[in-house]
């Protein structure tokens, strides 16, 4: 905006960048501009107050010019002072300044949060603990898409170097997009003409992962490279009108080395609770016949422990047995990795007079990710009599410490990518129609395309191997009698290949926003503002012949010499040296003789080259190698779309009470959303034989089925910040909150179950009920949340802020029977579907918060930031914990009795703490980080009713720079100094599921700024 209309808009009450600050009397605004002039607080330059500051006055101010991470904390404190919702945040002057390697670590720094770890750096993000799918994400204040089918977004997609500002509003007022219980996580980028200068900018960056100098990686080198080019500018015209332009672009070429240890997934068909019951012999580890510990030598298959509940005793079947966690197998996965992201950012800022600004902005990032795994397998379900079962050694959660048994060995591999990509663009339009009335109109797209392609190889032994394995400080290791692991020839047996198209899925999201306010002339009420907002969002997972995806399968069925030569031709040298060293207690691999002395051992095992073990499989088999294609019209196709509807309005408040000066908001948010979900099923006839038998009898076409849901929610907000002293602040807050269900899990797969034992003579006899999954009328998570705070500001480097927050939750989750209507040849049924649905049980969050940030005259300076959360929520798991069923009626009943303890809230973190010590003198700049965040359950993905713990961690960053002129620094930067690797347990703390292993990170590069 103008000059002009900036002072007109700023003394009428609205702070240029943040809408919620409001008008303070003009003594506190003289000094809250001193402050930021001092500061060199660029986000929340206040224009109005330098304009009546005369040139005399600004003489006698003495400006010190604070860049680097001091400048960065003083940015950290400002927002959250003038702030008048409880916010944490980061800018930076420049684009390109924002002091992390990625939008995640940033978010990181902020008190509160906590990030999920993939590929070694952060992705998810959480707040105040809870997990990311109790937050929202905004861009420019709209909201993000993403390819992970929730509503989460992974921000290592956005590079940090091209946005401005990081925040996360822990409360809400009426005027924000609704969908954040935890809190909103805002990004913002650059507004060209508000930043007022020209700035041309570019970096280049090395990246040095010493993990990956070990690794002959066939997909990219052991230096990687990041590049980031920036430039801004204005232009005024001789008619009054201006223009700005802002663009930037990033090419980032990395490796993500990762070495692992893996156990099978908790999907409920490769992991069991098996029984260890030295007096049972039909079944688990002391089965009087070698198998799966699963199965029953007389009776049903794929059991463990029978958690059903027992209609005569009332407790699960096998209630008081003694059980162990076994999966599939045990494995270990070597890594070639290779990250590709381009990256460009595009802002426009055009005032054709000084009551209109018109904005344009574009975000664009293009990503590959690839991986060439290569695992070595040791099946691990099979029990042998008088083995097995003696020798277990568990701990007391049913974890295995020690196995012995015989069972098939893998030398297997995988080739993946991910493609992903992001659209995001807005135009908003501001008018200043009179001194008092502004209006606003914001158009927004966002739009993310994912798709995974994969090949899966193995390649066997044609016997069963004797081997046992140990479990170390960390990860297994195991011991094999005499057999090489080393030896191509050892794996000749069930050489297959399959051939995967998977998760391809389209998130989409068209929004527009209608916002007025007006400037109230009141010695209370400074303005009212009011709103209306539409949005569509839609999700598309394509279908194909493995559900959510479509496989080429292809096997060499025997061991002959035709599998050792392909196996031969496609052989590559293990790629890793000291692989898993970090956190592996000698070698992996021990090779004993048959008198148990030691032959042989290493960390290494015969690999190949994946895309050629493929090819020549699928060759060997006159077949065509190439990835299947994926379809819409599939029975495995999601297709949901969620219109929203939103009003609100709000009124500001800026007064003096008690001789205290108070500033704030009120107001209310209506919410109308409705779901229509499509999905597809076989056609079916209704056939009726000579006897009059009614029957459904399955066509070879598809037929299109839809359902829908919809709810309506009330989100009143109250805000109010009581400036106690000068340098003290009280603050408070009050909102409803409301967090929708993922869109994945809203589709609609809708079957019928038939009862054609009984003749039935009519479709109301034959129809017994629906199989389904999927819920579109799923309804959203509420809570009521509290927020109360005190802060002490002694200066503009110092902050002393301790806060406590309240949520109460309204919601959990549960199956239950509904009728759904279904029109069958012509008629109408309501027919009963199982289903999980939110239910009305309550539960509580309560919550402290810590931000203390200190220097000292010596450049030595601290910041700390720390979280504490209690709940009483509870998550069961869907296999082996507490399982209920409510019928038609409202009637409860009790499925299984687990023997797992129910887990928190999604990503819930009882403790999250990080701390910054920097020192900063002259041009050097130097800061060590620490984050910790204590365990958390984050569930399974390819299953979101199963438990799985990642453990706490702990994980140490440096930066380091020096300024060699005002044109020139150089950087180094290093994330997860000392190695912390992060490992998972499966169904209960104490069963060993993951250990990823990724290394340190390092970075050292140089900018030039002009």
């Amino acid at each position: 905006m103008s000059l002009k209309t900036q002072q007109s808009k700023t003394l009428s009450g609205e702070n240029v960048e943040n809408a919620e600050f409001t008008l303070r009397p003009v003594a506190k605004w003289v000094r809250t501009a001193i402050i930021a002039s001092v500061a060199t607080t660029s986000a929340f330059s206040l224009h109005a107050q330098e304009a009546n500051v005369t040139e005399e006055d600004q003489a006698d101010v003495e400006v010190i010019d604070v860049v680097g991470t001091r400048k960065t904390i003083q940015d950290q404190i400002a927002i959250k002072r003038e702030s008048t919702t409880v916010v944490d945040g980061l800018s930076s002057e420049d684009i390109g300044e924002l002091p992390a390697l990625s939008i995640g670590e940033a978010l990181e720094s902020i008190t509160g949060a906590a990030s999920h770890r993939e590929n070694g750096g952060a992705t998810e993000i959480t707040i105040r603990g809870l997990g990311p799918f109790l937050s929202a994400t905004h861009i420019n204040g709209r909201e993000a898409t993403n390819g992970s089918g929730d509503r989460s977004v992974n921000f290592s997609q956005f590079p940090s170097e091209l946005v401005k500002k990081v925040a996360i509003y822990k409360t809400q007022d009426a005027s924000m997009i609704e969908g954040g219980v935890a809190g909103v996580i805002s990004l913002e980028t650059v507004q060209p003409l508000d930043y007022g200068k020209q700035r041309i900018q570019g970096e280049v960056k090395t990246n040095y992962n010493p993990d990956q100098a070990n690794v002959d990686n066939s997909l990219q080198g052991d230096l990687g490279f990041r590049g980031t080019v920036s430039y801004v500018d204005q232009f005024e015209f001789d008619n009054g009108q201006a223009l700005g332009i802002s663009f930037g672009m990033q090419r980032q070429d990395i490796s993500q080395p990762e070495a692992e240890y893996r156990s099978s997934s908790p999907t409920g068909s490769s992991l069991w609770a098996c029984l260890n019951d030295p007096t049972n012999t039909n079944e688990g580890f002391y089965r009087s016949s070698a198998g799966d510990c699963e199965d029953q030598v007389s009776g049903s298959s794929n059991q463990g422990y029978d958690t059903a509940i027992d209609p005569e005793t009332g407790e699960a079947v096998s209630a008081g047995s003694p059980y162990a966690w076994t999966g599939s197998s045990r494995s270990y996965r070597q890594n070639e990795t290779s990250d590709e992201r381009d990256a460009l950012f595009l802002a426009l800022q055009f005032q054709p007079s000084e009551s209109w600004d018109i904005n344009f902005d574009a975000q664009v990032s293009d990503r590959t990710q690839q991986e060439s795994r290569h695992d070595l397998i040791f099946l691990q379900k099979r029990a042998i009599p008088g083995l097995t079962g003696p020798t277990l050694v568990t701990n007391d959660v049913g974890g295995i410490l020690h196995w012995e048994g015989q069972d098939r060995i893998e030398s297997s591999g995988e080739q993946f990518s991910r493609e992903e990509n992001y659209r995001g663009y807005g135009l908003n339009i501001e008018h200043y129609a009179t001194d008092a009335l502004t209006v606003k109109l914001d158009l927004a797209y966002s739009k993310t395309s994912r798709e995974e392609l994969q090949i899966s190889n193995r390649a066997r032994t044609a016997d069963r191997q004797s081997f046992s394995w140990d479990m170390g400080e960390y990860i297994p290791h195991f011991t094999v009698s005499d057999f090489d692991v080393t030896d191509i020839s050892n794996y000749t047996d069930s050489l297959r290949t399959r051939i995967d198209r998977e998760n391809t899925r389209d998130n989409e999201i068209k929004s527009a926003r209608l916002d007025f306010e007006y400037i109230l002339d009141s010695e209370v009420f400074t303005s009212v503002q009011a709103g209306l907002r539409t949005s569509e969002l839609s999700f598309i997972q394509y279908g194909g012949s493995q559900g959510n995806g479509s496989r080429n399968e292809f096997t060499l069925d025997t061991a002959n010499a035709d599998a050792l030569e392909l196996l031969q031709s496609c052989q590559k040298d293990f790629p890793e040296s000291d692989f898993l060293d970090a956190v592996s207690d000698g070698d992996l691999i021990t090779n004993v003789d048959s008198d148990g002395n030691v032959i042989g051992g290493g960390s290494s095992w015969a690999t190949y080259d994946n895309v050629c073990f493929s090819q020549a499989v699928v060759a060997s088999q006159n077949g065509e190698f190439g990835y299947p294609d994926v379809e819409y019209e599939n029975s495995g196709t999601i297709d949901v779309t969620e219109k929203t509807n939103s009003a609100y309005v709000m009124a500001s408040y800026d007064t003096e009470m008690f001789n205290k000066f108070i500033r704030g908001n009120f107001g209310v948010r209506i919410v109308d959303t409705e779901v229509t979900s499509v999905g597809f099923r076989n056609s079916f006839d209704v056939v009726t034989d000579e006897l009059g038998v009614i029957s459904l009898v399955s066509g070879d076409s598809l037929e299109r089925i839809e359902g829908g849901g919809d709810y309506t929610e009330v989100l009143p907000s109250f805000n109010l910040v009581v400036d106690y002293s000068d340098d003290i602040l009280i603050r408070g807050g009050i909102y409803r909150g409301m967090s929708r269900a993922d869109p994945s899990d809203l589709g609609y797969s809708r079957t019928f179950q038939t009862d054609d034992d009984l003749a039935p003579t009519s479709l109301a006899d034959l129809l017994v009920g629906v199989n389904g999954s999927g819920n579109p009328d799923t309804q959203p998570l509420m809570s009521w949340n509290y927020d109360v705070a005190f802060e002490w500001y002694p200066n503009e480097d110092s902050i002393f802020a301790f806060g406590l927050y309240y949520k109460q939750f309204q919601g959990g989750f549960q199956q239950r029977t509904v009728l759904e209507n279904f029109v069958i040849d012509g008629q109408e049924f309501a027919l009963p579907v199982t289903n999980s649905v939110t239910t009305d049980e309550e539960s509580d969050i309560f919550g402290l918060e810590a931000s203390i940030a200190y220097r000292w005259d010596n450049g030595l300076g601290i910041k700390i930031g720390y979280n504490y959360a209690d709940t009483d929520f509870e998550f069961e798991d869907s296999l082996y914990g507490d399982t209920f069923i409510t019928d038609v009626d409202g009637n409860t009943t009790q499925l299984t009795a687990g023997i797992v303890d129910p887990a928190s809230v999604p990503g819930f973190s009882e403790h999250v703490f990080s701390t910054q010590v920097y020192y900063q003198i002259g041009d050097l700049d130097t800061a060590i980080i620490y984050k910790y965040r204590s365990e958390y359950f984050q569930p399974y993905t390819s299953n979101g009713t199963r438990l799985r713990y990642v453990d706490e961690v702990g994980v140490w960053e440096a930066r380091m720079s020096y300024k060699v002129n005002e044109h020139v620094r150089v950087k180094l930067e290093a994330i997860n100094l000392f190695s912390a690797p992060k490992s998972q347990d499966y169904y209960v703390q104490g069963n060993l599921g993951e250990v990823n292993d990724y290394g340190p990170r390092l970075f050292a590069g140089v900018s030039l700024k002009y």
